[in-house]
């Protein structure tokens, strides 16, 4: 396939993916806005069924009680903080192998932060997520 049909294609999955996340929020709850990437706007907003509902959408449920252990770490350290944790940490923290987030989340780490419901951490802050 060309390069150009890649990206067209990867853009086009991309964007159905953020217009499911979006509608699906929008049907649970109207008030929880999204960035166009599917991060909350304001973490506070989150609760359980919000990322059951996110975790859905992404292909990655039904959470397991490994996957609320990180949820409630990451949480709990952008709160504290206000920054992104190391990932490994977070999974020795729980007990967990320490690789972890891309057997639970299947990533190195974005969607696990989503589904955490924390706000988008920016392109460069990405990077190490």
């Amino acid at each position: 396939m060309p390069a150009d049909t890649t990206q067209r294609t990867s853009r086009k999955n991309s964007t159905t993916v953020r217009e499911e996340i979006h509608m699906s929020l929008t049907a649970m709850r109207p008030s929880v806005p999204v960035d166009e990437d599917g991060y909350l706007i304001h973490p506070e907003d989150w609760n359980e069924m919000i990322a059951n509902n996110l975790a859905e959408c992404d292909g990655i449920a039904p959470l397991t009680e490994a996957h609320w252990s990180v949820i409630q770490s990451l949480r709990q350290h952008f709160f504290e903080t206000g920054g992104i944790p190391s990932l490994r940490h977070v999974c020795l923290e729980n007990h967990l192998d320490p690789h972890c987030i891309p057997r639970l989340f299947r990533d190195r780490g974005h969607e696990a932060w989503r589904v955490a419901g924390l706000p988008n951490p920016g392109g460069e802050a990405r990077a190490y997520l």
